[in-house]
């Protein structure tokens, strides 16, 4: 990250710099130039900090794909996982662990395809985790296959005809299962990103949110000059108000010619799946601290 960038951030923060020099290290960024990841983990970077969020106190749960290519480029608690699977191991990680931020970070293939049951699951149940779902319309990291979301007509690796199916929408199709967090952000704005990011994080439920990802090495149909033209906001539409779900789905179906990105729906008044739990209800503690240690030496020798 350069350094005039991180320099920016620190101005005002100066009682949480220590907090944000804990999540940048010395590995090698290997994203393809111009590549959306770059202004993503910037965003979060700067979400977590601004939310006075300790490296030690967050686990990120990545997926296979360019976005999990970052698992090792960020300095915190990471798990780089099974390809679509990354959901399920937040939702564990939440739940076994009710002192940690827990973020989920996976792209539109394995999301939409491998691990679409989990994404379902998720929203259903409430896990209080912050999922951010990298969409750049394609299998990135296996070169540029078509995903369920790659626009049609569009030629890929493995279908150089071109895409035959009409795409899904992740927004829409979140909104369809009675989410209670659902926004949309663009991976050239980290600015909005940012304030998206750190909106998500503070939701106590599922936070559903989408960026729309540039990939400029195997999706040139819709570069950051194609968003740029097509992206609308919903804060500048007079009166928004992110509470109405039907409302909500009209403004998130079009993708040709206005794009809008921004919170479309949220439910503060929804209870998380642990506190749901009649057994846990009077349960103050978290559930890691109860786990015991034990010296299991004696049963490892009796395989010897």
């Amino acid at each position: 990250m350069p350094t005039n960038n991180i320099k920016s951030v620190m101005q005002g923060l100066s009682q949480k710099k220590d907090s944000y020099v804990r999540y940048v290290n010395d590995e090698v960024i290997t994203w393809c130039s111009g590549c959306g990841n770059y202004q993503i983990q910037n965003a979060l970077k700067r979400s977590l900090t601004l939310e006075g969020y300790t490296a030690d106190k967050v686990l990120m749960s990545f997926d296979i794909g360019c976005n999990g290519n970052g698992s090792d480029k960020i300095a915190m608690n990471t798990f780089h996982g099974l390809h679509g699977r990354a959901l399920p191991l937040a939702a564990g990680a939440a739940m076994g662990n009710t002192d940690l931020k827990v973020i989920a970070s996976a792209g539109d293939g394995g999301t939409m395809s491998e691990g679409i049951n989990h994404l379902v699951h998720c929203v259903r149940s409430e896990y209080p985790i912050t999922f951010i779902l990298h969409n750049n319309h394609n299998y990135g990291l296996t070169t540029g296959q078509a995903s369920a979301c790659t626009l049609p007509g569009r030629a890929m690796n493995g279908s150089p005809d071109g895409q035959l199916l009409e795409p899904m929408n992740p927004s829409e199709f979140v909104l369809n299962l009675n989410p209670s967090f659902v926004a949309r952000t663009f991976s050239g704005d980290v600015k909005h990103m940012t304030k998206i990011f750190r909106k998500a994080l503070n939701h106590k439920g599922f936070a559903f949110v989408e960026v729309l990802q540039t990939c400029p090495t195997y999706n040139k149909v819709t570069p950051q000059e194609w968003y740029w033209e097509r992206v609308k906001y919903l804060e500048d539409i007079k009166g928004w108000k992110a509470n109405d779900l039907e409302k909500a789905k009209k403004y998130i179906k079009d993708f040709e010619k206005n794009v809008y990105v921004g919170v479309f729906y949220e439910n503060k008044n929804i209870v998380p799946y642990v506190n749901k739990l009649p057994y846990l209800s009077d349960y103050k503690g978290n559930p890691a601290n109860e786990v015991k240690h034990f010296d299991v030496s004696k049963l490892i020798k009796s395989f010897e």
